[in-house]
């Protein structure tokens, strides 16, 4: 880890429909305090990460009245219209008050994944920051994977076929890539319009092979109303 710097970039400007809640899911109460706190805690309290980038929303009216303190450096990105918008323009803040590229590493990690583990993250910057690469932490499937038919809206999903799920995984956060190469991955998709679902994917259109790290199963996405109770129980436990 000689001369490497490892930034978190966190792209929070999703309203979280999903949640049916009167404010983006970042901001719901978790325990006692909200779910970005939660987040921000857990990357800023490990001795690796040099500090976090922060990608939110231009109108985002609760940011400001959480106060957030930290003793490390906390950048605010503005927030783009997709997630990858977000996190390009956090890693284009990041670049211009870094004089340190070369050697910096950023660790892209969903707002609403609180319970990320630190040994986690841990394994990741040691397995995946030995080559240009990069990695993510991810989970291998373990269930049998079934592909719907395309239905209407009013139709119910049928069966299409079953899905072989050998070698597939889910894809987590954090994701780790060097920060000009990642920089140059997402301006180059976007150039293209090239449909990217995470950071890893725009890795790949440039033919890259992110490694992939495993990860326990609590490190869940905080997407629906009962994923709040879930991310409770998880941390108490982990505490």
């Amino acid at each position: 880890m000689q001369n490497k710097q490892f930034w978190a970039i966190i792209p929070a400007a999703g309203v979280g429909k999903r949640m049916l809640a009167d404010r983006p899911k970042q901001y719901l109460k978790l325990q006692d305090k909200t779910v970005i706190e939660h987040t921000l805690d857990k990357l800023l309290n490990m001795q690796e990460v040099t500090g976090v980038v922060l990608s939110i929303s231009d109108t985002d009216e609760y940011w400001p009245d959480l106060n957030y303190q930290s003793k490390k450096p906390l950048l605010v990105a503005s927030g783009g219209q997709e997630r990858s918008d977000s996190v390009l323009n956090a890693l284009t803040l990041l670049n211009h008050q870094n004089s340190e590229t070369e050697n910096t590493w950023v660790l892209v990690h969903d707002a609403a994944r609180p319970c990320v583990r630190g040994e986690d993250i841990q394994n990741l910057i040691r397995l995946a920051s030995q080559k240009d690469d990069g990695g993510l932490l991810a989970l291998p499937v373990r269930d049998t994977m079934k592909r719907a038919q395309h239905a209407k809206h009013d139709q119910p999903n049928n069966v299409n076929e079953t899905v072989d799920r050998d070698g597939l995984w889910h894809a987590l956060t954090p994701q780790m890539f060097k920060l000009d190469l990642l920089l140059n991955a997402l301006t180059e998709a976007q150039k293209n319009k090239s449909s990217i679902t995470d950071d890893a994917s725009a890795m790949e259109l440039m033919g890259y092979q992110p490694t992939l790290v495993e990860a326990h199963e609590d490190n869940i996405k905080i997407t629906r109303a009962f994923d709040l109770q879930l991310a409770a129980l998880f941390l108490k436990n982990q505490s």
